[in-house]
């Protein structure tokens, strides 16, 4: 595939809380919070009668942490990290032939296909991860009509072991 293909990403706070609550809710940390909250509603339900109204606060309480109140705090979060002037500026990602080139204000930086890391593809988001603290997003409102091509040049470059997703 010799064509390159260019994005121009404005990531929004939704954009980002998706991120976070795909990050804060994979994996481990994930089955984690599932079985806590499962297993507090369990005993909300099926013990009501047994538990006292302090206990019965306390169930409902663990309950709401990872239902309710984790994606309030993750969105409070990112909400403010959208309005940060460093999200301001539209971040333009080409990738071609031999790799990624991020571009965003007067700062530019290049990357080998050999030099990424996984690429996931979420429902609403893809998630190019660099290493394990830096990554780049694209929305799949982004990607738009080149989707599938965009997916086919990552399959021809990502060995398969570093995608997820597609």
């Amino acid at each position: 595939m010799n064509e390159e293909m260019k994005f121009e990403v404005r990531l929004t706070a939704k954009e980002l809380w998706l991120f976070s609550m795909y990050h804060a809710n994979g994996g481990i940390m994930g089955l984690f919070n599932l079985l806590f909250t499962a297993a507090a509603l369990f005993l909300l339900v099926f013990r009501w009668g047994e538990l006292t109204v302090a206990y019965r606060f306390l169930m409902f309480g663990c309950v709401l942490i990872f239902t309710v109140l984790q994606p309030l705090l993750l969105y409070g979060k990112v909400r403010k990290q959208a309005k940060s002037p460093a999200m301001q500026q539209p971040m333009h990602l080409t990738f071609h032939k031999e790799g990624l080139k991020v571009e965003q204000g007067e700062q530019e930086a290049d990357f080998t296909w050999d030099q990424m890391g996984r690429m996931d593809k979420k429902p609403s988001i893809t998630v190019l991860y660099m290493d394990r603290v830096h990554a780049y997003l694209l929305p799949k409102k982004v990607l738009g009509d080149q989707e599938e091509k965009f997916f086919s040049m990552a399959k021809e470059h990502l060995p398969k072991e570093r995608r997820k997703g597609f």
